[in-house]
């Protein structure tokens, strides 16, 4: 059964913080040049789709989809704090792929979408959202409790697709994903979330 989950938030405060410098760039010396497309955006300085911020869950489970391989996350990485600049590089290979339009000259402008899409086996976790509520109480969510938690499921994505309008690509900040494949138990699992500007996430998880 698909669950939904509407709640209020405060998205994209920290979110593509790595960007904000080089946009300021294009107010310093603003240049004439239409929107542009740069492919390989997959290849992001961070381990995972959770911060502070913007953790997509259900009633019942949360959902945390890894945009490199779990095993090379830095044991003492807060990975509440979703960017990792000096370290996530070398964690290789990433697992997705995909392209940035930017607002004019790229890495000196802002990204106004960003899409990602898998590569093939893309690692999503799931734990109860009472139990990661808890974890992060303290403000800090490492891998290793993640992997010690007793409700958790560890899934591999056959597909998986992310938008992300950090800025208002649409002039409505946005992001969506949507994940589907196995979980180690053998089930399938379906995951899609959808968050927008207005303050409402809408999060779907399913387990067949």
């Amino acid at each position: 059964m698909f669950v939904q989950k509407s709640l209020k938030y405060t998205l994209f405060r920290r979110a593509l913080v790595f960007f904000a410098i080089v946009g300021l760039l294009l107010a310093i010396t603003p240049g004439a040049y239409a929107h542009t497309r740069t492919d390989g955006g997959g290849d992001l300085p961070c381990y995972a789709r959770i911060e502070r911020e913007a953790i997509y869950h259900t009633d019942e489970w949360a959902a945390i989809v890894f945009y490199r391989p779990p095993e090379c996350v830095p044991g003492n990485f807060n990975l509440l704090d979703f960017y990792d600049f000096e370290n996530a590089f070398s964690c290789t290979p990433p697992t997705t792929d995909g392209f940035i339009i930017w607002e004019s000259e790229p890495w000196f402008s802002a990204p106004i979408q960003i899409n990602l899409h898998g590569l093939g086996a893309v690692p999503v976790w799931f734990v109860r959202w009472h139990e990661l509520q808890d974890a992060i109480a303290d403000d800090t969510l490492t891998i290793s409790e993640l992997e010690g938690m007793e409700s958790l499921l560890i899934g591999s994505a056959s597909f998986y697709k992310e938008t992300l309008h950090p800025d208002g690509g649409a002039r409505v900040p946005m992001i969506e994903f949507v994940a589907h494949g196995m979980l180690e138990d053998g089930r399938s699992f379906q995951a899609h979330t959808t968050l927008v500007t207005v303050g409402v996430t809408n999060v779907r998880i399913a387990f067949r």
